[in-house]
């Protein structure tokens, strides 16, 4: 069964499910909550608050164990379960570019030489193999859902805000520029670090991050006008310093269409729409963009084309 993966720092993607990359592990069953996933005699649970960044999600066993909830996920959702036999996993997952060249073999070596991996969630229990993990480039992957799209355009920039890296690839005439994709320290997680650093410094307020996303999508009636106005000006700020750090980088956003994808770009589309420095921001709403590209990418590479 193969089963595409978006390693978030801030969420975990697969093609049907989304969660915040947090867990909560205890030595006895929690007294609540569905979603308890056991493995190798402890007991894990998601939570919302996620785990601090990560630029190498193998140095501990904290994402292969939310790996595994992302997996049990997707055999229900595919009618694929089985209690008396070993399900075999193919994963197609992906890096930033700036990370993919030094790590994508580590990383596909994480999820392999496991042997059989047993472990229990919902109270059902599991046997899956992981016979195969590939991994492919951020960012490029999403772009496969709309590669009609990019084709028709003489310059476009596909601009990939995630939880801690925001990464970037120009198209020119419907084909991939290598030498203009890189990943900046430019995803939300930094977003939020400034945005709780100047609301404690200046209101002695802490605010969570569900906090912070709940202001901008739009949701501000539990908060005081100074506290919205606040995280809107950083949040507007922000964009501003992305477009302009990718200025530093000859590409400029007023020129071509720029298509923003990611969990960062849905957030923060208001801003970035009223950004005077981005000519024709277009936007794919799909959170599972990468997962989606992985996917076809792993078949593709898989029918030898």
């Amino acid at each position: 069964m193969l089963i595409a993966i978006d390693h978030g720092n801030k969420q975990l993607k697969t093609i049907h499910k989304t969660f915040t990359s947090a867990l909560k592990m205890s030595d006895t069953r929690p007294p609540f909550g569905e979603d308890v996933l056991e493995y190798q005699g402890k007991y894990y649970s998601l939570t919302g608050n996620r785990i601090p960044y990560l630029r190498d999600k193998t140095v501990d066993e904290r994402f292969f164990v939310l790996t595994l909830f992302a997996i049990a996920f997707e055999i229900e959702k595919a009618g694929a379960y089985s209690d008396d036999e070993i399900i075999d996993v193919q994963l197609a997952v992906g890096l930033p570019p700036a990370h993919f060249g030094a790590q994508a073999d580590k990383f596909e070596q994480y999820f392999l030489g496991r042997d059989v991996v047993a472990f229990t969630f919902r109270g059902k229990p599991y046997e899956i193999y992981i016979n195969k993990a590939v991994c492919f480039p951020q960012a490029y992957a999403a772009t496969i859902p709309i590669y009609d799209r990019l084709q028709k355009s003489s310059k476009a920039v596909v601009v990939d805000i995630g939880g801690f890296t925001a990464d970037y690839l120009v198209f020119k005439n419907g084909e991939p520029d290598l030498d203009a994709c890189d990943s900046l320290e430019n995803g939300v997680i930094i977003l939020y670090n400034n945005i709780k650093s100047k609301l404690n410094g200046e209101l002695d307020l802490l605010l969570e991050e569900s906090d912070i996303d709940a202001i901008l999508k739009g949701d501000t009636d539990d908060f005081e006008e100074e506290v919205v106005q606040i995280v809107k000006q950083q949040a507007q700020s922000f964009i501003n310093d992305l477009v302009g750090k990718l200025r530093e980088r000859m590409i400029d956003l007023r020129t071509g269409k720029t298509i923003f994808i990611g969990g960062g770009a849905i957030l923060l589309r208001r801003q970035i729409e009223a950004c005077d420095k981005i000519g024709s921001p277009v936007f794919l709403d799909q959170i599972h963009a990468n997962a989606r590209g992985y996917e076809l990418l792993y078949r593709s590479a898989k029918a030898g084309r």
